[in-house]
């Protein structure tokens, strides 16, 4: 996860400042490190299948992840998705399993689950930015194809932002809910947002002269033709000069330098198999 940047959005600023006027800033903060949490939960998730989140921004309600990436599986897309609400659920079942053994720490540790629960709960509502809307459009996507997937979760945006304007109004009569207003701004800005820099990259081991200067372990690695390029980038270590030796029954078929993985892998499928590329 390494340079992994991290940006602020002015509406998290704006809903800081709501938190702070009505008392409440104890709470924000909490909803701020359980959103940090929830976004390293899709960056170790996507770590695991062979991307890296570039860039987190903090959002409201969580923080803004883009949707569709080129050459990740719709299956694998799916998976980085609901990494942040898993893990804001177990986060919030660990606590509240020790209150069955310490009952004690409820008080210290019920805002805690309300918050992780309720990250998981509104982060798999169906509409973007969140991380529900992902999974929708990924797996519509599938079916039929990107540019109606993009219009039906437009769709679904625009309804959903304006049942919370209608419920804010509502709440105007009663008690006004300013958080009603502040959702509906983030749904509408996920529906319209055409930001690129929130996204996943590939994850490939690239050569340092800094390190090199300070002398670098070759580790060598052994693999079968049929070994995928995403299974190679699991085994290789960042930190050493890889070499891969591509085997073909018990004979050596191709040795791949440094430079040659980090080209296969930069610009490579994911999902084929070495041999295409030796």
């Amino acid at each position: 996860m390494g340079g992994l940047k991290f940006s602020i959005h002015p509406l998290f600023f704006a809903f800081g400042l709501y938190y702070a006027l009505t008392g409440r800033i104890f709470i924000f903060v909490i909803c701020t490190i359980c959103a940090v949490v929830h976004e390293l939960g899709h960056s170790f998730v996507a770590t695991s299948v062979g991307y890296k989140l570039n860039k987190i921004t903090l959002m409201p309600f969580g923080a803004v992840v883009s949707g569709n990436i080129e050459g990740l599986r719709f299956s694998d897309e799916i998976k980085i998705a609901l990494g942040g609400p898993l893990i804001n659920l177990v986060i919030g079942l660990f606590f509240v399993a020790t209150w069955w053994v310490f009952p004690e720490t409820y008080a210290f540790t019920d805002v805690i689950v309300q918050t992780n629960f309720s990250l998981a709960i509104i982060n798999l509502l169906p509409i973007f930015p969140l991380d529900g809307g992902r999974v929708l459009s990924a797996s519509i996507t599938g079916l039929l194809g990107k540019r109606k997937a993009q219009i039906i979760c437009k769709i679904i945006g625009l309804i959903f932002a304006l049942f919370l304007c209608v419920c804010f109004i509502i709440s105007i009569f009663n008690q006004v809910n300013l958080s009603l207003l502040f959702f509906c701004a983030f749904v509408l800005f996920g529906t319209f947002s055409k930001d690129k820099d929130n996204k996943y990259v590939r994850i490939y081991s690239a050569l340092s002269e800094e390190n090199l200067k300070r002398g670098m372990v070759v580790k060598k690695i052994a693999v079968h033709k049929s070994t995928s390029v995403k299974k190679l980038l699991s085994l290789l270590d960042e930190t050493c000069v890889n070499e891969v030796a591509v085997y073909e029954g018990d004979k050596v078929r191709a040795v791949l330098s440094q430079k040659r993985i980090c080209q296969i892998i930069e610009k490579g499928d994911l999902y084929l198999s070495i041999e295409n590329y030796v």
